[in-house]
């Protein structure tokens, strides 16, 4: 299983690492962190040496309730940043977090590699045939409604089956225009409850019927530091478990904010690997 990325065959038999370098202000962990260019430069050093193989650039917060920001707004965080990255670090693997079509053509022209897309094409309708054309991989997630609505979208029929369904119409669509790289991220976080974050962990080996790639993003989240009581600060332990439980499961990418954690999970789970049916 492989994806073309700025010419670069990537093997994902062999999971990866997705380094998350968010330039928002409100973030749930990380936001204001990285605002000056020598603080970027050396979060995207730190992350490449501890091995991650993507950093996925973002600069609209998408944590439940978050304001929206105007695409004006990502423009000014997202392409600076990612022109003094390409500038000091060459070959690097760029992916960019957005919903915004202009901006993924932007910032893909400008040497990005990839489109993280969390609302799958929903909250842009140009998105679909932009990323066809850019013939780049392209990340679809599962959510309903928006950042600042989906935690009052959390019913569904049957959660797992409904999630495979969306993917299955959105995989269709996307095939049709031409769309070669696709890779699906189940959404943790994103329009679900708590219980239903963890219907879909101890479930996830059944996302591996679409035959693609499989991305989870569930680095810190609430759905681990609200178990323990905590906050993500204190929740890195508990993103390793859920990491290692994904990896069985047949995760391809992990997207984290700790790279050296998620390396050594990726080394001990391969390990595994010959003596193990799942994983």
């Amino acid at each position: 299983m492989t994806i073309n990325c700025n010419g670069k065959l990537i093997d994902l038999n062999t999971p990866r690492i997705m380094g998350i370098l968010n330039l928002t202000p409100d973030s749930f962990f990380d936001g204001g962190k990285y605002q000056i260019e020598e603080e970027i430069l050396k979060q995207v050093e730190i992350m490449l040496s501890e091995g991650a193989t993507f950093i996925d650039l973002g600069g609209y917060s998408s944590r439940p309730g978050a304001k929206n920001v105007s695409a004006e707004d990502e423009r000014l965080r997202v392409l600076p940043a990612l022109e003094l990255i390409l500038k000091n670090f060459e070959n690097i693997l760029v992916s960019i977090d957005t919903f915004r079509s202009d901006i993924a053509l932007e910032c893909i022209e400008t040497g990005a590699c990839m489109v993280n897309d969390i609302s799958a094409g929903s909250m842009d309708e140009k998105m679909f045939e932009t990323v066809a054309r850019l013939q780049v991989p392209y990340i679809i997630m599962h959510m309903k409604g928006t950042p600042q609505d989906m935690q009052t979208h959390t019913t569904y029929q049957n959660l797992v089956k409904d999630i495979i369904y969306y993917f299955s119409e959105k995989v269709f669509e996307l095939r049709a225009l031409g769309l070669n790289d696709i890779i699906i991220d189940p959404g943790y976080g994103f329009s679900k409850t708590l219980d239903q974050n963890y219907e879909i962990l101890g479930c996830s080996e059944l996302l591996k019927n679409l035959e693609l790639p499989i991305l989870t993003g569930i680095s810190r989240k609430s759905m681990l530091y609200k178990v323990l009581e905590c906050g993500p600060e204190d929740a890195l332990n508990a993103t390793t478990a859920v990491h290692s439980i994904a990896l069985m499961k047949g995760t391809n990418i992990l997207r984290v904010h700790d790279v050296k954690e998620a390396s050594e999970t990726i080394r001990i789970m391969e390990q595994i690997k010959p003596w193990s049916s799942n994983v």
